[in-house]
């Protein structure tokens, strides 16, 4: 297999290569079986949203194409983010989200054929390498009642991240609670990481 290379894109090439990214999230995905078409205009759309971020960055993995990426941004100061949070926020949450010092893993996707070589690892260690916050956070799909995690809580948790909580159904539209196929209406688990040191 070839070298898979990851470079970081400015706001104005991230929109440039939103359909490549756009693609990249329908077949990383899958969903429903007639679903695509769907499924890509709701990322589109979120996506509009998420590059006009405050600090939005972005990585993608290049093989002659795109084959993932990884992106996100600040969340608002205001914490609406956190509307909809399923118990007592910890204060210090509150206190960075307040002071512009969490940043948010919006989306962290690789294609399927690519997946398991360390692409994922990769693109999340060079977004968040050059990162001044003082909390990362994650908002990934519930685990299964099964008590099975989905891959995404797995990723989290052996990249040493630590479960917070859950957001409620009704999170804020433009909330970006994104890190895996945003689906409006379901519960999200949230996840954090501190920075080392």
């Amino acid at each position: 297999m070839s070298e898979v290379y990851l470079r970081r894109l400015s706001r104005w090439q991230a929109e440039q290569q939103r359909d490549a990214v756009a693609n990249v999230h329908v077949a990383a995905y899958h969903g429903a079986s007639g679903a695509e078409y769907r499924d890509r205009q709701g990322f589109l759309s979120r996506f509009e949203q998420h590059v006009q971020r405050p600090d939005f960055d972005m990585v993608v993995a290049d093989m002659g194409g795109l084959v993932g990426c990884a992106y996100g941004y600040r969340i608002p100061r205001t914490g609406d983010w956190w509307s909809g949070f399923r118990g007592e926020l910890p204060t210090d949450i509150e206190e960075l989200t307040a002071s512009g010092r969490t940043f948010l893993l919006a989306e962290l996707m690789v294609l399927p054929v690519h997946r398991r070589g360390g692409v994922a690892t990769r693109l999340g260690e060079w977004l968040l390498a050059r990162l001044d916050t003082d909390l990362v956070v994650a908002a990934v799909d519930r685990s299964g009642d099964d008590g099975h995690e989905n891959a995404a809580a797995e990723t989290l948790r052996a990249w040493g991240w630590t479960k917070l909580g859950e957001l409620g159904s009704h999170t804020p539209s433009d909330s970006g609670s994104d890190a895996g196929p945003g689906r409006a209406g379901f519960a999200r688990e949230v996840w954090i990481r501190r920075p080392p040191g």
